[in-house]
């Protein structure tokens, strides 16, 4: 693995602030090592930097204490929820404190009339809406990963359902936040709409924890639809089926996700969740609304598709089949790694204009096979976000480097193309060098409001932007 030295090391203040916050939270916090590198855990290409110690909190006003200890001796900080993070978020180049949110598990309370619900950030995306199930609301945003909230907010996160309802960015309406001062902020009230001010909610979503520790979010939810549909249809090469994304997204049908897996990836998912779909592009889709509307949603795309030359086009309302069917995408992680027995598996993602998808997935196809690599690419196209996930040995150094020449260089792509590095996976330690290719002179802007709001740099620190 790709392992960055650490940053410098305030040895002397983690060691005080660990020893001042050991006496005020007991057993709650810990410096074992098995706990330490489980929460230095991360899902790339990045080793595993832990913290020197982890410290489970219950309340902001712990959180607020921590951060204080922190501060005054000038320990590191590092936010923790699930785990669940791709490009090296949870890591402590710097050594530190991991504060560990998951006894932050309440949901506060649910405004079904204003369509809101207030949560600590420790719920997860899977426990609020089993937990809404009966007040015939949800909450939409689906990474995938049985996330928390507050890290999908840290992270900007979205996922199959983000080219209806949006991303973490449309779906936060305020947060409370610890700054590294130990100040407790709220950066707004439940309204649907505000022009008071800076937009604070905006700046912490997707600040990846580098300003400040989320403690309680107020989130949109959206009633359950009558009726919901899926389909999936096949074509003969990716080009076609981004063809078909193009022109489903232009004619305007409201698709609630439209998800790309290449012929690699539909041979692993029929294997690993016993399915018989043909091993070729494969386009899954699926339509929420009014029982007549996602009859004729459906409808009318497999008539696109079948002009565009889709085959085996298939619909079905049947809540079992739908379950399946999508069942097997959010598993389709796990189905490459089986198919790739002794190799792991380094994700990554990009997102283009919708207009330049079939060229950003054939040149990604055409550069992974050039370095001899396997990158199955799935996507959640409807928005041009894709992912691509290389399988390598990781103890060859010739493969590590050309999966590390191949990730900097979709990166490129999706600037050139002018898109994003990231749609939804974010910064963290992985792509630093690549937000600097995107977005230029802004990320001096970045550095600058850090600075501002953590001027001893103990938030997270060595993720998004860099000081000298």
């Amino acid at each position: 693995m790709t392992n960055l030295a650490p940053q410098s090391r305030n040895e002397i203040g983690i060691e005080t602030a660990i020893s001042v916050l050991k006496q005020r939270f007991g057993e709650r916090l810990q410096t074992g090592d098995s706990i330490r590198e489980q929460h230095g855990h991360t899902t790339t290409r990045i080793a595993n930097q832990p913290p020197d110690a982890v410290v489970f909190v219950k309340s902001a006003d712990e959180v607020s204490e921590v951060m204080r200890v922190a501060s005054e001796h000038g320990a590191p900080v590092i936010p923790f929820g699930t785990g669940t993070s791709l490009e090296g978020h949870v890591n402590a180049p710097n050594g530190g404190i991991s504060v560990d949110v998951s006894q932050m598990d309440q949901i506060l309370v649910v405004h079904a009339e204003d369509l809101d619900v207030v949560v600590q950030p420790g719920v997860t995306r899977m426990a609020l809406n089993e937990y809404l199930r009966d007040t015939g609301l949800f909450f939409p945003i689906d990474p995938g990963a049985n996330a928390s909230l507050g890290g999908m907010a840290a992270t900007g996160a979205s996922g199959t359902n983000a080219v209806r309802y949006g991303t973490m960015k449309d779906n936060v309406l305020s947060l409370e936040a610890v700054l590294p001062s130990g100040e407790v902020i709220c950066t707004g009230r439940r309204a649907r709409k505000s022009s008071a001010g800076y937009d604070l909610t905006r700046l912490l979503v997707g600040s990846e924890g580098t300003l400040g520790l989320i403690t309680e979010l107020t989130l949109k939810l959206q009633g359950i639809p009558e009726a919901i549909s899926s389909a999936h249809c096949t074509f003969p090469d990716i080009e076609t089926a981004c063809n078909a994304v193009i022109a489903t997204i232009q004619m305007g049908i409201p698709v609630a996700r439209i998800e790309l897996l290449d012929a690699e990836s539909v041979a692993a998912m029929n294997a690993y969740s016993k399915l018989s779909l043909p091993i070729s592009p494969l386009l899954l889709l699926e339509f929420h609304g009014s029982t007549p509307g996602v009859s004729e949603q459906a409808k009318t795309f497999g008539e696109i598709a079948e002009d565009i030359g889709g085959s085996g086009f298939s619909w079905t309302d049947s809540p079992e089949e739908r379950t399946r069917l999508w069942q097997a995408r959010h598993d389709i992680y796990w189905a490459l790694v089986a198919a790739n027995p002794g190799r792991e598996g380094v994700a990554s993602d990009v997102c283009v204009p919708i207009s330049k998808l079939s060229e950003a997935v054939t040149r990604a196809q055409s550069r992974a096979k050039e370095l001899g690599l396997t990158a199955p690419i799935v996507g959640h196209v409807g928005d041009g976000n894709f992912h691509a996930s290389v399988f390598i040995d990781t103890s060859s150094p010739a493969e590590m480097a050309s999966c590390d020449a191949y990730l900097n260089w979709l990166s490129e792509l999706a600037v050139e193309l002018d898109g994003t590095i990231s749609g939804e996976h974010g910064i963290g330690q992985g792509k630093i060098n690549s937000l600097v290719k995107e977005m230029g002179g802004s990320v001096d802007v970045m550095k600058a409001i850090k600075r501002a709001i953590d001027p001893d740099n103990i938030m997270n620190p060595g993720k998004v932007v860099l000081f000298d």
